[in-house]
């Protein structure tokens, strides 16, 4: 290890700390709970609340030194958000834990007959806010949790709270980016921060691929609305065409029942005409009568 490496460890300081400023792991957010507050520093004028970057750094080594405790198999790390997945995926491959991405199914931990079911040792939540379910579980289990807490997240079940932007994907690359160096260091797998190949861009680099996938889909769905446009207004021509069809069909239809009632209504009056002139010859017979 170089002397200034060395001198980074005794103050703390796995990387130097314009690497925590330019990842932007101090950067909290405009609401600060009560369960965070010893982690926060200031206070900035824009109301943005300042995390310790020392107790940053403190805890994240602390949290390496406790998974390297416990087999890789044996942690599960939970990653709900893009921006936390992404490194987290990157971690578990190199580190050999385990990773659940996306929504944390109820009953993960507590229900043996679900076909994703796991008994883990050691859980790591990336967001307490969206992974409330994993950490419920964990309590339920007695299972040991690190969480990455900003300035508004509540601390209740976590057991070692790490202060650090949960919400940054550069912040999240690097505290991973940490963690996988020291586990890697105390599993002997490399002897020296030299040997550890990796940059912090690297983490962020399934990121990048996701963002293309989605941009990808979102212009495959913008393809088929195209069509489906394209389309339309020959469908709208057909039904036109179908309507015009049934109302010549009810034309040709109502037009021997119009015949027919024609034919009746003459036969009425024809009728109606005899009866009058019937009526009329009475009439003048009975006034004959009378003249007699």
């Amino acid at each position: 290890m170089s002397e200034k490496n060395e001198k980074e460890e005794k103050i703390g300081m796995p990387v130097k700390q314009e690497l925590f400023l330019e990842a932007g792991v101090h950067i909290g957010t405009k609401i600060r709970t009560d369960d965070m507050k010893k982690f926060i520093f200031k206070r900035r004028d824009d109301g943005l609340y300042i995390l310790d970057i020392r107790k940053s750094a403190e805890r994240l080594m602390t949290a390496a030194k406790l998974i390297s405790k416990y087999k890789p198999e044996d942690v599960v790390v939970v990653s709900s958000l893009i921006y936390s997945s992404s490194p987290a995926n990157k971690f578990a491959e190199l580190t050999g834990t385990r990773i659940i991405k996306g929504r944390f199914v109820p009953g993960t931990m507590t229900n043996m007959k679900y076909k994703g079911f796991l008994e883990p040792q050691l859980l790591i939540i990336c967001d307490p806010k969206g992974e409330r379910e994993a950490l419920v579980e964990s309590v339920k289990n007695g299972v040991p949790t690190i969480a990455f807490c900003d300035t508004d997240n509540e601390t209740k079940f976590v057991d070692l709270v790490v202060p650090i932007n949960n919400k940054g994907k550069r912040s999240l690359a690097l505290a991973f980016y940490i963690l996988t160096r020291e586990l890697l260091m105390a599993h002997g797998e490399i002897k020296s921060y030299d040997e550890f190949k990796y940059d912090i861009s690297y983490f962020e680099q399934l990121i990048i691929e996701e963002k293309k996938k989605a941009v990808e889909e979102e212009n495959e769905e913008q393809e088929i609305i195209e069509e489906l446009k394209e389309e339309a207004p020959v469908q709208a021509d057909e039904k036109k065409v179908e309507t015009k069809d049934k109302k010549k069909d009810v034309k040709k239809d109502e037009a021997p029942k119009a015949k027919k009632h024609e034919e009746k209504a003459s036969k009425d009056e024809k009728k109606s005409e005899k009866t009058s002139s019937k009526e009329g010859k009475v009439e003048k017979k009975s006034e004959e009568d009378e003249d007699s």
